[in-house]
């Protein structure tokens, strides 16, 4: 029920702070008007069915589809009604334009992953880590360095997936190392997707936004500032856990699975799809999606090389869907690549259209003023952007970082890293403030829950904190 806590501020917030929105249809604020109060109850509904989507097994992406439709449905009768409909039309274009330039960025992004997977590059790493026979130390300390350097590149969701799947394969009758480890790959993929524009949804979403800064826009490597105190905000809960591990060797062994043909090539090509996306907006000014789609004509191109050299005889085994690691490898099919977009995650990609238009709708009723004049001008930009971190680990960081963008206040450079940092890493304070916590306790099926990750929040808020404070020190140049 935490999640309501921004709704209800609102509504304790209207009385004093009934301000004229300038995209209002009718020229007077719609927040208290009867269609911005149900839209904002429907908002607020489809946000605790999202909340509950681990107890009663319903998508995140269904109510947030549905909010999203009824809420632009109410607001297209009213402008209808009184302005006749063109100005909430293109507001809803607008919002639809932001969206499928994020959603074709995410997907060429996921088809890469997805080709690796079926490359068998993941399976491979899998076994390779459990032939090492570390200690149980040695190893979540690997485990959680790989996750926190692979989340800038495969995004948080996505290695959470991979690396959980690494703990539940070599270890399922430890509990104790299992949990730890599962809350240490939770914290490493947030706080290393928070320095990389590839490495989170939210990071994502800021990076393609025109914010200004001293070189006009906030630029691809801008992020990397973000480096030290993401690491630090990983660290410092993880040396905590370390006094919590048992003792003793992991005794599995697993038969190593080499990488299919061509997938060190497509490691590659995605490296040069990120760098294609890089200079499209850093250097021609063009939107990164643009870049990606390119990169992902590469793919195209390699995936056609791979289906005309094609051998069956080649494949030596074949690996079928695990329970825990959702990867299918086709070892008697050639290479598709349109096989690879159909195994994207399609529930993702439909729940981020459906809180963009959802946080939008609430934009154009004029209740992301409220909450701006509420947050930016009274608290102050600071402690604004750490109470929108810690909001986003019960609100989830995507909506919560939808929220900011539109209401885009004024800040520096500084400000909007420091609200980027807190929104990646106060999506690990509980479990369902990120994708890729909600993700790795579906995929643990109860050795990894809520309640596991809740014993460490108070560690995982001193690695917050010290986050922001190194940036705060580290980046002042930039505030």
């Amino acid at each position: 029920m935490k999640r309501l806590t921004v709704s209800l501020a609102l509504f304790c917030a209207l009385p004093s702070l009934a301000l004229a929105d300038p995209m209002s249809a009718s020229g007077d604020s719609m927040s208290t008007h009867w269609v911005g109060y149900l839209s904002l109850t429907v908002f607020v509904l489809a946000l605790i069915a999202v909340t509950l989507e681990e107890f009663i097994e319903l998508r995140k992406s269904k109510p947030m589809l549905f909010a999203a439709g009824i809420i632009w449905g109410m607001i297209g009768w009213h402008s209808h009604q009184y302005t006749g409909g063109h100005e909430a039309e293109h507001a809803l274009r607008h919002s639809l334009l932001q969206y499928f330039e994020l959603m074709l960025f995410i997907l060429v992004v996921m088809t890469y992953i997805n080709a690796l997977a079926e490359r068998r590059v993941f399976l491979s790493l899998r076994t390779w880590v459990a032939n090492r026979k570390y200690s149980y130390k040695h190893l979540f300390w690997t485990i959680g360095i790989t996750t926190f350097f692979l989340s800038p590149f495969l995004d948080n969701l996505s290695t959470a997936l991979l690396m959980g799947a690494v703990v539940l394969n070599l270890e399922r009758d430890n509990q104790r190392f299992v949990t730890l480890s599962c809350v240490n790959v939770v914290i490493a993929s947030n706080s290393g997707g928070a320095f990389s524009p590839f490495g989170d949804i939210t990071t994502l979403m800021v990076w393609q936004q025109d914010i200004i800064s001293t070189s006009g826009r906030v630029d691809f490597f801008s992020f990397f500032s973000l480096f030290l105190p993401s690491l630090v905000s990983y660290l410092v809960p993880a040396a905590i856990m370390h006094f919590a591990l048992p003792e003793g060797h992991l005794s599995s062994r697993q038969e190593q699975i080499p990488m299919r043909r061509g997938a060190k090539r497509i490691m590659g090509l995605f490296l040069l799809t990120i760098a294609t996306a890089v200079f499209f907006q850093g250097q021609l000014l063009l939107p990164a999606t643009i870049g990606v789609m390119t990169g992902l004509s590469y793919l195209q191109f390699f995936g056609y090389f791979l289906k005309k050299t094609h051998q069956p005889s080649e494949e030596r085994i074949t690996t079928t869907e695990s329970p825990d690691f959702s990867i299918v490898v086709e070892s008697r099919q050639p290479f598709d690549v349109f096989l690879r977009v159909a195994r994207s995650e399609w529930d993702t990609l439909l729940f981020l259209y459906g809180v963009i238009l959802c946080v939008s709708g609430l934009g154009y009723l004029g209740y992301l003023t409220l909450v701006s004049e509420l947050l930016y001008i009274q608290w102050g930009a600071t402690m604004a952007n750490i109470s929108i971190g810690i909001a986003s680990s019960v609100l989830e960081n995507i909506p919560t970082m939808s929220i900011v963008l539109n209401m885009r206040p004024e800040m520096s450079l500084g400000q909007w890293l420091l609200v980027t940092l807190t929104a990646g890493i106060g999506g690990s304070l509980l479990s369902i403030g990120s994708a890729a916590g909600v993700a790795l306790m579906g995929q643990a099926k109860g050795k990894y829950t809520f309640f596991t990750h809740l014993r460490w929040t108070p560690a995982i808020a001193l690695g917050f904190f010290a986050g922001i404070l190194v940036h705060l020190w580290l980046n002042a140049n930039l505030f």
